[in-house]
């Protein structure tokens, strides 16, 4: 039966490519939107597991996440460098380092941090060490820069008409080990050099970035005035990391807190009126939320096509086993019982249907891949693409429904009689 099976598939292939493209492309639609949701939760979930607790200035928390912690660039109030001070000192606190962020470099944003942080975000270096002066960087994983190589920061973005900082060049000491996150596209350089650079003053006092009358202003060290009006930076500056209540006004600080009481701790006394304090994964636990309402959009709109293909291979088939009537009648005229004529009309729709749906997880694997390393390669972020348990099951689930719908042809083909088919 299986050899005259293959056979009739053979002699049809036209139709029986069209019913497998159908199947392929829909099931694809469902398994990619399933698929790239997973990954994106895994990723940035992944990327926030790096970071305990982040405190900033009052405003929007999934703002000061983003910012932080996947590097999004954005405007964001300043904090009083106080804080940064008592961070330092605080019995509870592991380490507190302070990020500055507005400039860039051929499309990577450079951060202004902490040897602490440079050093633990990754857990070492690849090749080279970590900077020792201000004229000195360290890039991530994913910035194709040599060691040694020169950094001319650029204020804003080349789409954002930015210009080029002339006080002072980088250079590359060091590349870190890969982290999955966006600080693998990331140049980090010593925060004093991003407040020299920028005219910042210890106990100077700026409130907010980003308004209007403040195009210039670095998005996350606040105005700042014309470049020809600072102080020239010294690249061979040593780096003095202890904070004071003069330390310039800050848009966030990583904390790494010593225990979890002491996390939830800090994060309740951080949260008052000037500051706010928050888990990564609690803010991106709302994110989910809402990720998981399109999600569901996406979803039904990909069962709806779903239906669609269904019915549509429904009167595919119907139509097929109409043509087939004279087949069908001179097999029962040579004896084949109405039990054989089902299984072979039944078994030839459902290997249709199930290579289709195999076609399809392949498909939308693909798709879900090519995906996430487009918004990898944008973001840094790691974006994991796996198949899950739950996916076994939606397998399960499309193959019996496949075989109740191949079940429809085969009832229509067990019902004629031998007479009725010879005669149509």
């Amino acid at each position: 039966m299986i050899r005259f099976i293959l056979a009739d598939l053979r002699r049809l292939w036209a139709g029986s490519l069209v019913v497998v493209l159908l199947v392929a492309l829909a099931t694809a639609l469902g398994v990619s939107v399933i698929l790239q949701e997973r990954a994106l939760r895994l990723g940035s979930a992944r990327a926030a597991d790096k970071f305990d607790l982040v405190i900033g200035a009052g405003g929007s928390e999934t703002q000061l996440v983003l910012s932080s912690i996947f590097l999004q660039p954005s405007a964001l109030p300043l904090m009083s460098g106080d804080v940064l001070a008592k961070l330092a000192v605080d019995p509870r606190v592991e380490w507190a380092a302070p990020v500055g962020f507005g400039d860039s470099f051929s499309g990577y944003p450079i951060v202004g941090t902490t040897r602490a942080l440079t050093e633990t975000i990754s857990g070492g270096f690849s090749e080279g060490q970590i900077f020792a002066s201000e004229g000195e960087a360290v890039i991530g994983s994913n910035v194709n820069l040599a060691i040694g190589g020169e950094i001319k920061p650029m204020h804003g973005t080349i789409e954002t008409a930015g210009h080029t900082h002339t006080e002072l060049v980088y250079h590359v000491t060091g590349r870190l080990q890969p982290t999955g996150t966006a600080w693998d596209r990331a140049i980090l350089v010593p925060i004093q050099a991003v407040w020299h650079i920028h005219g910042l003053e210890a106990g100077e006092e700026h409130e907010h970035v980003g308004e209007a009358d403040h195009d210039e202003a670095v998005h996350a060290e606040g105005a700042h005035e014309d470049a020809d009006h600072h102080a020239e930076p010294d690249p061979h500056a040593g780096l003095n990391e202890s904070w004071t209540a003069e330390t310039p006004g800050l848009p966030a600080i990583l904390v790494k807190p010593k225990t979890i009481a002491d996390a939830y701790k800090l994060r309740q006394d951080y949260r008052n009126g000037t500051t706010i304090a928050v888990f990564p994964g609690e803010v991106l636990t709302n994110l989910y939320a809402t990720l998981g309402d399109a999600k569901q959009i996406l979803v039904a709109v990909a069962s709806g096509a779903q239906v669609l293909v269904a019915a549509s291979l429904i009167l595919v088939t119907v139509i097929h086993i109409g043509q087939r009537r004279r087949q069908i009648g001179a097999l029962r005229a040579f004896g084949a019982p109405r039990g054989a004529i089902f299984g072979i009309v039944w078994l030839e729709f459902f290997i249709l249907v199930a290579v289709g749906v195999g076609l399809g997880f392949t498909l939308g694997y693909g798709a879900a891949l090519i995906l996430s390393g487009f918004f990898s390669q944008s973001s840094g972020v790691n974006l994991p693409v796996g198949f899950a348990r739950e996916d076994g099951t939606l397998a399960v689930i499309l193959l019996a429904f496949a075989a109740v719908l191949a079940a429809l042809p085969a009832v229509l083909a067990y019902r004629q009689s031998p007479a009725q088919a010879l005669r149509g």
